[in-house]
């Protein structure tokens, strides 16, 4: 009896902690409204396969392989499901991952931060505020100033130069 109680206080504790830390981090659910909603068959017939897998299945491009990550030109990176600006190319930073990676949004709210449990490790999942797009993860061993980097798929952005 007593090894149960510890066992319920437990689980508990943990699940507390994992709502406050959800809630800390601004972290959308399942019943997240955005401005941009659309059917399965919507995003399909608007978004090559390549986009939808990551922006709307949540995967993850190949390192090295994506458009953008060497990418050295001035303009804005928009969101590839939706053309929300999200990132200047003046925040882009060689992170040697093989991925675009930026220390800062554009805006703060052009960006909502999740948390991803996925593949048996715990990340900040990044999506587009305004369609709920997954764009990569963000993590804290980025450049000054602000110490972030945002480590997107190039094909769930565009690119338009300046």
């Amino acid at each position: 009896m007593r090894l149960s109680l510890i066992a319920l206080l437990a689980i508990g504790f943990f699940s507390f902690s994992a709502c406050a830390q959800n809630q800390s981090k601004n972290v959308p659910d399942t019943e997240t409204n955005f401005p941009i909603m659309k059917t399965d068959n919507e995003w399909k017939a608007t978004l090559t396969p390549e986009q939808y897998y990551i922006l709307r299945e949540k995967g993850t491009e190949r390192a090295f392989t994506g458009a953008y990550y060497n990418n050295h030109e001035k303009g804005t990176y928009y969101c590839a499901g939706c053309n929300q600006a999200l990132f200047n190319a003046e925040t882009k930073f060689e992170s040697g991952t093989g991925w675009p990676s930026f220390w800062q949004p554009i805006e703060k709210t052009a960006v909502i931060v999740g948390q991803d449990n996925s593949h048996g490790m715990s990340r900040d999942e990044v999506l587009c505020s305004n369609c709920g797009g997954h764009l990569g993860h963000v993590f804290d061993d980025g450049p000054n100033p602000t110490g972030l980097r945002y480590c997107m798929n190039s094909a769930a952005m565009k690119f338009e130069k300046q």
